[in-house]
Order: C-alpha cells, then sequence, then structure tokens
C-alpha cells in the first residue's frame, strides 16, 4: 500500500491518514492506551463528522506536539492498547491490498468504514 502511494502521489494524499489509522486500530498494541483512545476519536472525526485531514493535522498540532503532550502515542511491552470486547474485523488491509491499485483509493475509504462498523457492533466505541 506504500508502495501504490510512493507511485501515485495523489492517492496517498487522499487516504494515507486512514491507511495509517486503519491498519493501527486493527493493531491496537502498536498504541498506547491513551493513543488508541485518541485514534478512535480520530476515526469517529473522519468517517463521522467527515472532517479533512488536513483540517485535524491544523487544530490537533500543539496538542499532539511531543514537548506539550502528557501521553505517548505508541504502545510499549508495559502499556499498550487493547479493545475491552473482541472484534470481529469485516476487511483488513489484505482486502486492501487484493483489491489492486485501481481501487486502493476506494478501498481503503471502504476499509475506514469497515472499522468503524466493527468498533461500534463489538462495543468498543
Amino acid at each position: 500500500m506504500l508502495f501504490w502511494e510512493h507511485e501515485y502521489p495523489d492517492y496517498g494524499a487522499a487516504v494515507h491518514h486512514l491507511m495509517v489509522l486503519s491498519y493501527y486500530l486493527q493493531h491496537p498494541s502498536l498504541y498506547s492506551p491513551a493513543g488508541l483512545e485518541h485514534a478512535r476519536h480520530l476515526l469517529v472525526d473522519f468517517v463521522v463528522h467527515q472532517i479533512a485531514a488536513e483540517e485535524i493535522r491544523q487544530g490537533s498540532r500543539q496538542a499532539l506536539d511531543s514537548n506539550q503532550r502528557k501521553w505517548k502515542i505508541t504502545g510499549t511491552p508495559g502499556a499498550f492498547g487493547v479493545y475491552a470486547q473482541p472484534v470481529l474485523w469485516t476487511m483488513t488491509a489484505a482486502d486492501v491490498a487484493a483489491g489492486g491499485a485501481e481501487q486502493y483509493v476506494e478501498n481503503v475509504r471502504l476499509w475506514a468504514h469497515a472499522i468503524y462498523a466493527s468498533l461500534l457492533a463489538s462495543g468498543n466505541l
């Protein structure tokens, strides 16, 4: 997926934020507990409220600055994100990749929506 974003820069501009967020949400231990909570809020902002990535970047730049932030984004062996309830994922990165480069942007958007639906259905959102 990163190859496609490199090969076709418009792809990355359109959905890189959703691709990274989606991957990490499906691998919650990559986040700290606070990072996972923040990521779930981002997913709602992107999918439900349809806030543009640039708008979120501008609005959260200071709050996420490592010199200002009082919490870690990434997980550590002693503090990592975990969902309270098991999640049944209906779409994964493999599904996005299987769709090919031509469908990449649309499939990343579908993936983010599927993650939102899975988190909601599992009671983790």
